[in-house]
């Protein structure tokens, strides 16, 4: 019998269900189980595609090309597991499926409603997403008391019956504040919380509690007694240093015995080793280089999550303490850019989308490529650095990309003709993983060591091919292509012109693990360090 493990939040957002989710699914999977998430936003949007990444953080994409939500990134980075666009839905996927059914005629003679209608189609998803499972771990996005979350606690509400005690597990991740006036935890939200729960008609069988420092016994015992929790299930979860510690501490806390014990699973003790090797990796880093990342919306840090991650993966294999600074390419002029950028080892320009701080990335690229500073475009990251080499090496004056400019007299970077006639946004880009083929004795080949590789793409606008030629003319080395349109997928400099400019269609961020380094992250801190280390030589 499959069994499944429902996670919902409460208090307040943004405490990290997903982290939780994600680390708790990475034990059970040392405890040789099959694992499979599934994320459930309540929100009406269809998907992530076309939200702003200021309200929802980065969209992250799997390898069939679905936009989702950052957390599925989380599952992905702590687990084995692959994931697909079974793995993450929202009310408004849901409502749509409702509503095209009850166009069909699917309901004839029914009033179509929200009980039991829509919340047997999340039921139907549930059960889809675990089709290959032991054990589906189910997180219901948004905080218990918010209306468009009803639904969805209403359908595990009723999975639950269904299934029985030994087949579902209900955890409730809640908040515990350190009133520093009082220097007390105070418990009362969290009882609020699961009273709110309960009033739905789900008593939660553990209990995590986010806080700034270890629950103790006495603030355990008092949650356990008001929230009708064992004692042994109210779960410590204090901040910590680095997220990959969370499994660690979970097993600690003893999780996998309270889950294995009540959903009646042979315990086997987790191999963890590996999270103990990279925290312990972390903590005792001997080397250090400072990263600019000159961005869009380097206000909101969740918007480049996958890039942060990938940078502290990078960590591990380079011995290398990554430093990032934000910097905001809105505010990057020919005047000041030389003041913004100095001192930096290495400059990473990522995606993102709209003409805002288009120029400041551009005047960005020039910078990293006229200073022999290491760069990493990622997406808009390479299309500026094209459009940057086309202006100021290939002399293409105004050369840009039709995204920004559709009068340029240069389109280096153009819609591709199959995008030309897309009227909907929402899900029409290129997207998930395509095979691209690397030229043998490039910088790309050094740091792949093969010929051919897979890597998940988000983007509507590509290096324009009629521009290639005159491009390469000029020194700029195509060395990724995806051979099935021939479109470019990376570019470099020569090494005799410059120490380490690469730059990327894809999304290399959405691939790194903490057990498996992306090597373009790892190959660039490297780059960064040795940069830093020439600068101190020189100096």
């Amino acid at each position: 019998m499959k069994k499944f493990i429902f996670i919902t939040g409460g208090v307040l957002s943004s405490l990290g269900k997903g982290v939780a989710s994600a680390s708790i699914g990475s034990i059970l999977e040392n405890m040789g189980y099959k694992i499979t998430f599934l994320k459930l936003d309540p929100y009406l949007n269809i998907d992530p595609g076309t939200m702003n990444p200021y309200q929802h953080g980065e969209v992250y994409v799997t390898e069939d090309g679905a936009e989702t939500d950052l957390d599925l990134g989380h599952y992905e980075r702590f687990t084995n597991t692959v994931l697909s666009k079974y793995n993450n839905t929202t009310s408004g996927k849901l409502y749509y499926s409702l509503l095209e059914k009850e166009r069909r005629g699917a309901y004839l003679g029914a009033t179509v409603q929200v009980i039991p209608h829509f919340t047997n189609e999340i039921i139907k998803s549930i059960e889809r997403a675990s089709s290959n499972a032991d054990i589906t771990l189910v997180e219901i996005g948004g905080t218990v008391g918010d209306i468009e979350s009803l639904p969805f606690l209403e359908a595990i509400r009723q999975m639950g019956l269904e299934l029985g005690k030994e087949n579902a597990l209900f955890i409730h991740l809640t908040y515990v504040p350190y009133i520093q006036a009082a220097g007390e935890l105070k418990t009362k939200p969290s009882q609020h919380s699961v009273k709110e729960l309960r009033a739905i008609g789900i008593q939660p069988d553990i209990l995590i509690c986010r806080a700034d420092r270890p629950l103790p016994k006495a603030i355990k015992r008092k949650l356990a007694m008001f929230t009708n929790v064992e004692e042994d299930a109210v779960i410590s979860a204090p901040d910590v240093d680095v997220i990959y510690r969370i499994p660690l501490y979970f097993h600690r806390e003893k999780i996998d015995q309270i889950i294995a014990k009540h959903l009646n699973l042979e315990y086997r003790e987790p191999d963890l080793k590996h999270w103990q090797k990279i925290v312990n990796k972390l903590q005792k880093l001997k080397e250090e280089v400072d990263i600019a990342i000159v961005g869009k919306y380097v206000e909101l840090k969740d918007a480049y999550k996958s890039i942060i991650e990938a940078f502290t993966h990078a960590q591990i294999p380079t011995d290398t303490k990554v430093n990032l600074h934000w910097i905001n390419a809105d505010e990057l002029t020919e005047e000041n850019i030389q003041e913004k950028l100095k001192g930096f080892d290495g400059i990473l320009v990522p995606g993102g989308f709209g003409k805002r701080g288009v120029e400041g990335k551009i005047l960005t690229a020039k910078y990293a490529r006229e200073n022999n500073v290491p760069y990493f475009g990622i997406c808009l990251g390479m299309q500026v650095a094209v459009i940057e080499f086309a202006r100021n090496v290939a002399g293409l004056k105004d050369a840009h990309s039709t995204e920004f400019n559709q009068e340029t007299p240069y389109p280096v970077i153009d819609l591709m003709p199959d995008q030309k006639n897309v009227d909907k946004k929402g899900g029409t880009m290129r997207l998930g993983a395509y095979k691209c083929t690397i030229k043998e004795g490039t910088k790309a080949y050094n740091i792949y060591g093969e010929k051919e590789i897979y890597e998940r793409h988000r983007h509507r606008y590509e290096l324009n091919p009629e521009y290639r030629q005159i491009l390469e003319e000029k020194g700029l080395i195509v060395s990724g292509v995806y051979k099935g349109k021939n479109l470019a997928e990376i570019i470099e400099l020569p090494e005799d012109k410059h120490q380490w400019f690469v730059a990327c269609q894809f999304h290399p961020e959405f691939k790194s693990k903490p057990f498996k380094p992306h090597p373009l992250f790892v190959e660039f801190v490297k780059a960064s360090l040795k940069n830093k280390k020439s600068k101190e030589e020189a100096n």
